[in-house]
């Protein structure tokens, strides 16, 4: 059943929002079959996949690293005693089950905390942002949304070994070659000299710094922001929001345009329509007899915009117009319930 529309959906976020992080807690669950085996014996164990190995698998990684050219040191500093970690394997199952509602969701996103911190982040960082905006032509305010919903404004940036997090979901993981290529990735940027061993550290899938970058993102996109001739995304915050912002600039956003904006949508508006990926000229949506949220008709803003209602799969109807940069969110992750909460905090934090 199609939910209702025609009353505007009233916007509420949680009194106290939970960080980020404490939202994924999750029963543990049984190793698969053998894990236990294979911690104490991994040259003879055989992963949940039935493939060989760990030892195996890294002598195969150990291969294909050297014939592109990684230094045989840097492959001894990086996997000489490297275990499967139990703990990434059960997160990257949890992960796959974890659904939230999109009300959930947002609130704990956008809790008044956050977008204080954000507007702190913000004013501290205001001379560095305003150069990186001038530099790449994207929003301050999005590169600062980005930064907050991907590891607090830099407070928890992961403390997982990434060569170790990769390797593992490498060899037993449910998208093994995806993650044998970002393997590959971070042993590329160890062997460049970008991050020290230590520093390399994420999230449980491998993901890196303040942005959180995958290795093979910050090869194509990380930048040297601050001129010392390093990307460094874990301890330069000038590399890292550069980064972002350069992500963005390179997925297509669009200067001076807003990401988008709450709207009511009119009774039997028909909902199989609200899809980024179907896109109108806005007065056709107005001729529809979308409007604005805060009051009155849409703009008449050039270009072609989508209708997006992120929680409608669970029968909620809170609805948004969307457009380019909207799109440019979603390519730093696919997700209406990312690219959204990305843009109302960016609306809240300057």
């Amino acid at each position: 059943m199609r939910p209702r529309h025609g009353r505007p959906t009233r916007f509420r976020v949680a009194a106290g929002g939970r960080k980020w992080h404490e939202a994924r807690m999750f029963k543990r669950r049984f190793l698969p079959v053998g894990f236990a085996a294979l911690l104490g014996s991994p040259a003879l164990a055989r992963n949940a996949r039935g493939q060989g190995s760990f030892e195996a698998f890294l002598d195969g990684v150990r291969t294909e690293a050297r014939r592109a050219g990684v230094k045989p040191a840097t492959l001894n500093r990086a996997l000489n005693g490297l275990r499967p970690n139990e703990r990434v394997l059960e997160l990257d199952r949890r992960q796959a089950e974890f659904t939230q509602t999109w009300p959930q969701y947002r609130d704990a996103r956008l809790s008044p905390a956050r977008i204080e911190a954000g507007r702190r982040a913000y004013a501290d960082n205001r001379t560095l942002l305003e150069g990186i905006q001038s530099r790449y032509r994207v929003s301050a305010r999005v590169v600062v949304a980005i930064w907050g919903l991907e590891t607090n404004y830099g407070g928890f940036t992961g403390n997982f070994n990434v060569i170790e997090a990769l390797a593992t979901l490498a060899w037993e993981g449910r998208r093994a070659a995806f993650f044998r290529g970002e393997l590959m990735a971070a042993l590329r940027i160890l062997d460049a000299g970008n991050v020290s061993f230590e520093r390399m550290r994420g999230s449980h899938a491998g993901a890196m710094g303040h942005p959180q970058f995958m290795p093979t993102s910050f090869e194509r996109l990380a930048v040297d922001f601050d001129g010392d001739g390093r990307r460094d995304i874990w301890d330069s915050r000038a590399d890292a929001l550069g980064s972002i912002a350069n992500y963005l600039a390179r997925s297509g956003w669009r200067e001076g345009e807003v990401w988008g904006f709450e709207v009511l949508l009119p009774s039997g508006f028909d909902t199989g329509i609200a899809d980024h990926r179907q896109m109108r000229a806005m007065a056709e949506w107005s001729r529809m007899g979308v409007t604005r949220a805060s009051g009155g008709g849409l703009p008449g803003s050039p270009g072609e915009w989508a209708i997006v209602i992120p929680g409608l799969s669970r029968g909620d109807d809170q609805a948004f117009m969307v457009g380019v940069n909207f799109m440019a969110i979603r390519r730093y992750n696919p997700s209406n319930f990312y690219a959204t909460a990305v843009g109302l905090l960016s609306d809240r934090v300057a």
